[in-house]
């Protein structure tokens, strides 16, 4: 019997020594992917690895959420120059038959936001998003029947250089970049 409580005792701490370093309100593992970006480069989840990077969904013909998240995002990109974090960007287009490379380019740039650090990804079948954002982020994404329109979550996520999401953030709210910094900043020092 004490034998099995021992083992007991090891498995519990091995398995909660391969567990993520960062504590968020969650954990859920980002799904691989290959998209590609505004510049046509493909990008995957393995150039992230070793880095932070904050992660939404956007489409460039919303009417509702995606303009104030986006000018949020560029403001959330100015705000990591000023404190020097090396921090990536990735916006995730929830209308990939819309939203071209160009398009996209020309929305965020509008809204101030430019592209050493930041990905906005396109180019893959609307299926291939709803079924990533689900996996990778327990977020749905729907199109609206006869419309243009799409529902999508409003959160920024906070992913850790292992690829993990730990944390979500009202991405309409101006305020929410300070707290991601301040959240970046606690686990990197």
């Amino acid at each position: 019997m004490k034998y099995i409580k021992w083992i007991g005792l090891l498995l519990i701490l091995f398995l909660s020594a391969c567990g993520s370093t960062y504590n968020g309100d969650f954990n859920y593992e980002v799904q691989p992917f290959s998209f590609e970006n505004q510049d046509g480069k493909m990008v995957t989840k393995e150039q992230f690895e070793g880095k932070f990077w904050v992660a939404d969904m956007i489409f460039t013909n919303c009417q509702t959420v995606c303009p104030p998240m986006t000018a949020n995002m560029a403001r959330l990109q100015q705000k990591l120059e000023d404190e020097n974090l090396d921090v990536e960007l990735v916006s995730f287009s929830v209308d990939p038959e819309n939203d071209t490379k160009e398009i996209l380019k020309e929305y965020v740039s509008e809204r101030g936001g430019t592209f050493e650090n930041w990905n906005l990804l396109t180019g893959y079948p609307f299926k291939t998003i709803k079924e990533f954002s689900i996996k990778s982020f327990k977020a749905p994404v729907e199109k609206i029947a006869d419309s243009d329109q799409r529902v999508h979550t409003y959160y920024f996520y906070l992913v850790t250089p292992e690829g993990n999401a730990i944390k979500r953030y009202d991405g309409r709210k101006a305020a929410e970049m300070d707290t991601i910094i301040e959240d970046i900043k606690s686990m990197t020092e």
